[in-house]
């Protein structure tokens, strides 16, 4: 029986119609109506488990791998070949999302990439399939190629593998060319974000470093770490760009609420929490970011943080001596 989280939905009845493929059920249940009176309904769902999906990108190319194979569903429903351009996908079977998804990449694509990055999750089918998709986006270069992909025998895949530009797969969106829901998200997510463009313009960009870190508190030590993030803000600036230190951020903040230096209870609750929000709040986009590096000198190492896609247009680096 379902468990129930909904005091408005009391189920009455499970009945399993078909267990060949995947499961599908009968549910009888009890809703509640905004009057508070109760009315007997019944549905079917479809249970195959949840999914992953991504879209690899390639920044110097600005080319996407996608897949094409065939797709019985769509053939029934007016597609006369039957064969389906989609991303990379797959179930989780019992694995996390991320794990899944880095083995599908390579079974279907032949791509062994390293870094992904989530870009949300939906329900694709709510009123009568239970999957939840896992969306993923992931930068691929030709050295990360280690097969031939094409799926598993055993698994009777045959699945055609496809790099084609960023351009012409939007451009087969708006012709019908593309007509699969995942793939069509992912490829409008990456058009939004501008994954694929060229920097040409001034970006906002972050540096992190140790601000006290391995300094015992020293302030000589602390100036000389901050001195040295400084100097690094200044290469990102005459590349052209707009440099921003956490420092910058809150060190004004903590004196004017009335700090008195390095450890005291108001820098303690300020300092740490600030550059925590701002880490979990930015995100990087990576390849805009190691154009950055190349212009703004050695030792400088990016890193992602899993945050919000609100500030995306801000880059994080973070370096190290």
């Amino acid at each position: 029986m379902l468990q129930e989280m909904n005091p408005r939905v009391r189920i009455v009845k499970e009945e399993v119609l078909s267990n060949n493929w995947y499961v599908l059920k009968k549910i009888t249940f009890m809703y509640q109506k905004s009057d508070g009176t109760w009315e007997t309904q019944a549905r079917e769902a479809y249970d195959r488990g949840n999914g992953a999906t991504i879209l690899l990108y390639n920044i110097e190319k600005k080319t996407v791998v996608l897949t094409r194979q065939f797709r019985m569903p769509t053939y029934l429903n007016g597609n006369g070949t039957g064969m389906l351009i989609e991303a990379c996908a797959g179930l989780l079977d019992n694995d996390g999302p991320e794990e899944s998804i880095l083995r599908e990449t390579e079974e279907e694509t032949g791509y062994r990439v390293k870094n992904v990055h989530k870009i949300g999750e939906a329900y694709m089918s709510p009123g009568s399939v239970t999957e939840i998709l896992h969306f993923y986006m992931a930068e691929y270069t030709a050295n990360m190629l280690a097969g031939v992909g094409g799926g598993l025998e055993e698994e009777q895949e045959h699945i055609e593998v496809l790099e084609i530009s960023l351009e012409q797969a939007l451009q087969m969106v708006k012709n019908g060319e593309i007509k699969d829901a995942k793939t069509i998200m992912l490829l409008q997510y990456a058009q939004i974000n501008g994954l694929l463009e060229s920097v040409s313009k001034p970006q906002h960009i972050l540096i992190a470093g140790p601000y006290r870190s391995g300094t015992g508190d020293d302030i000589r030590l602390i100036e000389k770490n901050m001195r040295f993030m400084n100097e690094i803000a200044l290469q990102v600036y005459e590349a052209g760009h707009l440099p921003v230190l956490g420092e910058w951020y809150a060190l004004p903040l903590m004196e004017t609420a009335g700090s008195k230096g390095i450890g005291d209870d108001i820098f303690n609750r300020m300092f740490h929490p600030s550059n925590i929000f701002i880490k979990q709040t930015l995100v990087l986009n990576g390849g805009n970011a190691r154009v950055f590096l190349e212009k703004a000198g050695k030792g400088l190492e990016v890193i992602k943080s899993e945050g919000a896609a609100d500030f995306s247009n801000v880059h994080f680096l973070h370096f190290q001596k």
